[in-house]
C-alpha cells in the first residue's frame, strides 16, 4: 500500500497521520463574523479512500454533530488508511437557530432540497455550493446523517439508490441497519450529487425530538458512530473485521397523514421495524372530548420506521413513516 499524502478541505490541511480543523469559507455576515462550514480532516498514514460524513444539514438534527464528535475522538490517524472527513454542522445558520433551515433565508430554506445550490444564489444555496465543491473534489463515499428533528423519531433506516456502490455502502453500515429503502433518482441532496458524480452516497436516519434525553441521545450517537466505524473497517481503512446485518429489507416509503385533527395515540405495543399486515391498526386520533375520531392502519404489508414526536395533530400532518417492504437484500 502506498504512502498517504496531505489532504486539504477548505482551510484545513492534514498531513499523513495528522488531524486538521478548519472551515469551508462562504461569506462574511453583517456583524463582521465569518460564515463557514466547520470541517475535521483525519488523514491516515497509508493511502486509501476518503469517507465523508455530513451532519446537521437540517439544524434541528443534532445527531450528526454528536456522531462526528465521537468519531473525532476515536479514529486514530496512525491506524487509518485513507481519510475521514467530518462535517459536524453543514447548515450553521439553521443549527444556531435549532430549526430545519436558516430562518434568515426563506427563499432556500431547506438545504436538503436545493443542494448543491449555486455560487451566486441565496445564502443557503451559497453554503451548499461551497460544501459541494470540496465534497465532490475529495470524497469517495458520503454519509448524510439525519433524524426526525423537531418533528419525529426515526429508527435505523437508510435511503440509497440502486447502484452497486451505494448498495455496498448501505450494507457496510452493519448490524442493526436492516431497512434500506430505495431512493429513486434523488435530487437536491448530497447523496444525489455523489451518485451523479459516479461515487457512493447514502442518507442515514436515526433519532429525533423524543430521543434527546441524555441516555437516548448518547445511545443514538453511539449507534451512528459504531456504524461509521464499521464502514471504515469494511473498506479496509481501519483494522478489524466488519460485521453485517444478516437479513435486510428494501422497499419504498409511505407518508401516512392525519385524516382529522386531534390527539394522535399510537397503538399499544406498536414497535419500530416489526412486520405488519395490511389493515393492522397503527394509531387512533382522539377529539377534544376524548372521542375516537379516526384510525391509522397499515396501507400495505410492511413496517413502521418512524412516528411523529408530538401527539397533537392537525388534518394533513405527517403522522407515520411507513415502509412498504418489497423484498430482501443480499447479506
Amino acid at each position: 500500500m502506498s504512502e498517504a499524502t496531505s489532504l486539504t478541505v477548505g482551510t484545513a490541511t492534514a498531513k499523513p497521520g495528522a488531524v486538521a480543523r478548519g472551515v469551508i469559507p462562504v461569506t462574511t455576515m453583517p456583524g463582521g463574523g465569518d460564515l463557514g462550514v466547520p470541517v475535521i480532516v483525519i488523514n491516515g498514514t497509508k493511502a486509501g479512500p476518503c469517507v465523508w460524513v455530513d451532519g446537521a444539514i437540517h439544524g434541528d438534527e443534532p445527531e450528526g454533530p454528536l456522531t462526528c464528535y465521537l468519531l473525532a475522538q476515536e479514529v486514530d490517524p496512525a491506524r487509518l488508511s485513507g481519510t475521514l472527513v467530518l462535517v459536524p454542522i453543514m447548515n450553521v445558520g439553521a443549527y444556531e437557530a435549532a430549526q430545519r433551515g436558516n430562518p434568515f433565508d426563506t427563499f432556500s430554506y431547506d438545504m436538503n432540497r436545493i443542494y448543491p445550490g449555486r455560487a451566486g444564489g441565496y445564502l443557503t444555496e451559497r453554503v451548499a455550493h461551497a460544501h459541494s465543491e470540496w465534497m465532490v473534489k475529495v470524497a469517495d463515499y458520503e454519509l448524510s446523517i439525519h433524524s426526525g428533528g423537531n418533528h419525529s423519531y426515526l429508527s435505523e433506516t437508510i435511503f440509497a439508490t440502486e447502484d452497486a456502490a451505494s448498495q455496498e455502502l448501505a450494507r457496510a453500515m452493519g448490524p442493526g441497519w436492516k431497512l434500506a429503502l430505495r431512493a429513486i433518482s434523488p435530487k437536491g441532496n448530497p447523496m444525489g450529487v455523489m451518485v451523479d458524480a459516479g461515487r457512493a452516497g447514502i442518507t442515514v436516519e436515526l433519532g429525533g425530538r423524543s430521543a434527546t434525553s441524555p441516555r437516548a441521545f448518547n445511545w443514538v450517537g453511539r449507534t451512528l458512530a459504531d456504524a461509521v466505524l464499521n464502514v471504515l473497517r469494511h473498506y479496509k481503512m481501519l483494522p478489524g473485521r466488519a460485521r453485517y446485518e444478516k437479513v435486510r429489507y428494501t422497499g419504498v416509503q409511505h407518508a401516512l397523514l392525519a385524516p382529522v385533527s386531534g390527539t394522535f395515540v399510537a397503538q399499544a405495543g406498536l414497535e419500530f421495524q416489526e412486520p405488519l399486515k395490511q389493515g393492522d391498526k397503527l394509531a387512533t386520533i382522539y377529539g377534544v372530548y376524548g372521542d375516537p375520531l379516526a384510525e391509522l392502519r397499515a396501507p400495505v404489508d410492511g413496517m413502521v420506521f418512524g412516528l411523529r414526536a408530538l401527539p397533537n395533530v392537525v388534518t394533513g400532518d405527517w403522522c407515520c413513516f411507513y415502509a412498504e417492504v418489497q423484498g430482501t437484500l443480499p447479506e
